[in-house]
């Protein structure tokens, strides 16, 4: 089902035929669709869709405040993963090997998951701007290529003086916790950046 955005983009390439346009179309369709959650209203079910992403300065944070991201991992995702980190452990990228193993097929890189979680902090929560001073992870169960990962984060506690807070982090594969721990950074301030 095509968006509006791509059949505006498809319109503005037939009538001015912008090598520009005509780039950035294939990017996006070459690209990892990232796709943010929102709080759902009135029941709708259409619960995935892109939210405003920026800062919550320090001053702004509460307790209790969550911001999630959901990621289709792809085998596309896990070799761009393998090539950039060049950890090509044959259990993420080689089927046969794979299937012989404890997992019994491939299985995505446990920091490409746990990159979802600094997608989540340096993008909406505090957002732009944000430090990351300390993580702790602990890998709870395997994500494999196909898998929808929803990656939430949560306002723990708040230290105002220092700028630090603490969040409670965990990925998801529908009711599965593939990945928990804490993250402290430190948050951006309207006072001071």
């Amino acid at each position: 089902m095509e968006n509006h955005c791509d059949q505006r983009l498809r319109n503005k390439i037939s009538v001015n035929g912008q090598l520009f346009v005509t780039l950035l179309l294939s990017a996006l369709q070459k690209t990892p669709k990232w796709v943010y959650q929102r709080a759902m209203h009135d029941g709708d079910a259409d619960m995935l869709d892109n939210i405003t992403t920026g800062t919550i300065v320090i001053e702004d944070l509460e307790i209790g405040m969550t911001r999630s991201l959901q990621k289709l991992v792809t085998d596309h995702d896990i070799e761009l993963f393998a090539e950039v980190s060049t950890d090509r452990n044959p259990v993420h990228l080689d089927d046969d090997y794979a299937r012989d193993t404890i997992f019994e097929g491939r299985i995505a890189h446990g920091m490409l998951t746990a990159g979802l979680i600094s997608a989540v902090i340096g993008e909406q929560l505090p957002g732009h701007g944000t430090v990351y001073l300390g993580q702790t992870l602990k890998f709870m169960a395997p994500v494999r290529p196909g898998d929808m990962v929803h990656a939430e984060v949560e306002v723990m506690d708040i230290d105002y003086g220092r700028r630090r807070v603490t969040l409670a982090t965990h990925c998801r594969v529908g009711d599965t916790v593939v990945l928990k721990g804490e993250a402290i950074v430190l948050a951006p301030s309207g006072k001071f950046d």
